[in-house]
Order: structure tokens, then C-alpha cells, then sequence
């Protein structure tokens, strides 16, 4: 059993417990949204504050099956109560939903829990699926999964990203669809708009790391995968006295990986921590002659990255070495150029970007060296498609709320 499956197989527990029940019934009636993580809730974030902006009355509750995700947002200031989904057996559906009488729920992009759903429709609560988006290889479209469409069929109405994913459902005879895209879009317009101001301080680092430099790469959420492609370019830009230089910002923060990547750059870098006023152990002229001089920031601390993409010329998103890409929207909203790795199938606003020429997909280091060659040289007009492309996708919150709450 892996480290988070039994953080959740103990979190999901805690649920229904005589503790939590008892706050579970102070929020009868509440709108339950459930999302499987981190990245899902920030999907659901933008109709959450828009229903709190409008004066919303009834209490909204929000579930998560990732620990991460829990962990990361059990403290929402906009929810009245967060939980874990309590694993979805029967029992426990028809318990929880007993316990909450929710007025209706709320399920994000790929969670279908048919106990749940079922559950749902068997009472009459109103059930939206939104940000969902779906592909002919999905289980539902097998002939083993036929079963399963069912449970897409038991929504009151499912809200799709695309076109292709409401001709797919209609074609297979769920029709209880309508296109209104993702929410994402309207997120990272509100975290531009308000970013810099929010983290305040918390950004000079970045801003006196890259005073003067014309080329900066902000490389989010990277795996080892990933920084070892980047730290060969940099060590060969050193070598051709390039000025370019590099944040990096890690998916995971543990001792383990930060140490790969002290021995992977040599120990040739600054990090976040070692130059945050509460840590600094420089003065300040040190500390500003250092940030000029060295050509890698590690910020080895959470929650800057949607950011920090401001201070960056082009954008390199890791994981697409691995299970797949992270999130592409933050650093195009800002009007960069987009560089991943090769897994990037199943994100549809990767595709659109690579086919309106805003991003690249590369598979080793000599793409990876072309690549960003081509995107630091020209990052004002290939940026400039990347957010335009943004802003034509802006408007999901607006049309999801109209359908359900109007």
C-alpha cells in the first residue's frame, strides 16, 4: 500500500466518525462538491467564489479522495466543511449523502463514483458534472465499461470541455450534455490579475534574479526527468557565455529530490528559501549580488509558481516524462511559450496550443536545445498566440452558473 493510499485509507475513515458526522449535519443542505485533488478543486475555485460573490446562502461543502489535495485545502476559507470522500461503497454513499442532504453536488472532470451518483439520483438530488472531458478510449467506451454509461446517463446534466467529448457521449446515447469548457481559463485570469499583489514580498527574489536578463525560463513543476535536461542546457549555455538563466520550481519538495538536484547542478544555484527575508543569513548587498550573478533559483517552497511565471520569457512544464504534463494554462496566460515533454495526450489545451504554434512537445535534449533556441528568441510573438488563445477560452464559470443557478 503506497504512502498516500494509506493516508487516505485513514483520512476517508475519519469522515463518518461520531466527530465528524455531527459537523457533516450542521451543514444539511449544503452544495457538495467533490474533487479528486489539488488540481481538480482549482477547477471548481472559480464557481465556488462566483457563488459566494452572487450572496449564496446555503453552505458549501467540498470532499477530496487525494490527500494532497486534502491537505492542501482542508483549511478553504470559502467552505464550510472539508472532507475526504469516504470510500465509495454503497454503504457509505447512502450513509453520507443521509447524513449531508446535500441540495445538489457538484463532481469535477473525472470523478464518477457510481455508488455515489446512483445515490444521488435514487434521492432526486440535482447532479452536474463539470470540466469533463472525455476520449473514445475510455472505459466507458469499451465494451467492458458499456455498463458504466449508465451512471453518465444518471446526471441531471454533465458540462463538457469540447465538442469532440459532447459527440462522443451523444454517440453513444448520453445527450444530457452541453459544451462550456474549463474553468482553468477564468482561474488564471483572476490569479494574474491579483498574483503579484497577493505574494507581495515573497516575489522580490524573483524580480531581483532576473533584473536586466532578457532570457528566462521558468520551469514548473519538474521531475528528475525533466531537470536533467535543463541543467545540461544551462551548463552548456555557461560554457557559450549565454545570459540565460533558470527558475526552477519542483513538483516535489523532499529531501531526496532536492539533493538530486544539488548534485545534478553541481551546487551551482541560489534557493528561494536561503534568500526569503525570514531566512535570509545574507546582507542585503550580498544577498542582491548574489541573485544577479547566479543563473539557477531553486524555490524550494509551495504555492509562488502561478507567479512566478511573470518574471519569465518561456515556460518549460514538467511531468510529461512520466504520468503527464501539469498544468500549461498558468504560463500561457502570461503570454509565454510552452515547452513539455512528450506525454501530453489526454490534455486538450496542450493540444490546442501545439497547434496553434504556442507550444512544443520535445523528446530529448537536442529538441529540448532547439526548442527553446527558437521560443527565447521569438517569445513575444509565439507568447502573444498563447494568450490569446487564453483569453478566447475565458467564460466556462459564467455559462456553467447560468444553467444550474439561473
Amino acid at each position: 500500500m503506497s504512502d498516500k493510499f494509506r493516508a487516505y485509507w485513514k483520512g476517508q475513515r475519519t469522515t463518518l466518525d461520531k466527530k465528524h458526522v455531527a459537523l457533516l449535519e450542521q451543514n444539511s443542505g449544503a452544495i457538495w462538491i467533490h474533487a479528486a485533488s489539488v488540481g481538480e478543486f482549482e477547477q471548481a475555485r472559480p464557481l465556488i467564489e462566483k457563488l459566494k460573490a452572487k450572496g449564496e446562502k446555503r453552505k458549501i461543502v467540498v470532499t477530496f479522495f487525494s490527500p494532497s489535495g486534502y491537505e492542501a485545502r482542508k483549511n478553504y476559507e470559502l467552505a464550510d466543511g472539508v472532507y475526504y470522500l469516504p470510500l465509495p461503497t454503497r454503504r457509505n454513499a447512502k450513509r453520507f449523502i443521509k447524513i449531508l442532504q446535500p441540495s445538489m453536488a457538484i463532481f469535477v472532470k473525472y470523478e464518477f463514483w457510481p455508488a455515489y451518483i446512483r445515490e444521488l439520483k435514487k434521492r432526486g438530488i440535482p447532479t452536474y458534472s463539470i470540466c469533463a472531458i472525455f476520449r473514445p478510449k475510455q472505459y466507458f467506451f469499451r465494451w467492458w465499461g458499456h455498463g458504466q454509461l449508465k451512471v453518465l446517463r444518471s446526471f441531471t446534466h454533465l458540462f463538457v470541455q469540447n465538442e469532440a467529448s459532447r459527440e462522443l457521449l451523444a454517440k453513444h446515447g448520453v445527450t444530457n450534455v452541453s459544451v462550456a469548457g474549463d474553468t482553468r481559463f477564468d482561474r488564471m485570469a483572476v490569479v494574474r490579475a491579483h498574483g503579484e499583489r497577493t505574494n507581495g514580498e515573497k516575489l522580490t527574489p524573483m524580480a531581483q534574479f532576473t533584473d536586466g536578463c532578457e532570457q528566462v525560463i521558468v520551469a514548473g513543476s519538474t521531475w528528475p526527468k525533466d531537470e536533467a535536461l535543463l541543467a545540461r542546457y544551462m551548463e552548456n549555455a555557461r560554457m557559450m557565455n549565454e545570459r540565460v538563466k533558470l527558475i526552477l520550481v519542483p513538483h516535489e519538495l523532499n529531501e531526496e529530490h532536492l539533493h538530486y538536484i544539488f548534485n545534478l547542478f553541481q551546487g551551482r544555484y541560489v534557493t528561494y528559501s536561503a534568500l526569503s527575508q525570514q531566512h535570509a543569513a545574507f546582507s542585503p548587498v550580498s544577498r542582491l549580488n548574489i541573485l544577479q550573478h547566479a543563473d539557477v533559483l531553486v524555490v524550494d517552497t509551495m504555492g509562488l509558481l502561478s507567479s512566478i511565471y511573470t518574471f519569465g520569457h518561456v515556460a518549460y512544464i514538467g511531468g510529461g516524462f512520466g504520468e503527464g504534463i501539469h498544468n500549461t494554462i498558468e504560463a500561457a496566460a502570461y503570454g509565454m511559450p510552452v515547452l513539455f515533454g512528450p506525454n501530453y495526450d489526454i490534455f486538450r489545451e496542450a493540444h490546442d496550443l501545439i497547434n496553434i504554434q504556442a507550444a512544443r512537445s520535445i523528446h530529448n535534449y537536442h529538441e529540448l536545445d532547439e526548442a527553446l533556441h527558437t521560443a527565447l528568441n521569438q517569445h513575444t510573438e509565439i507568447g502573444a498566440r498563447a494568450a490569446a488563445y487564453v483569453e478566447s477560452e475565458l467564460g466556462t464559470t459564467d455559462k456553467i452558473f447560468a444553467k444550474i443557478f439561473s
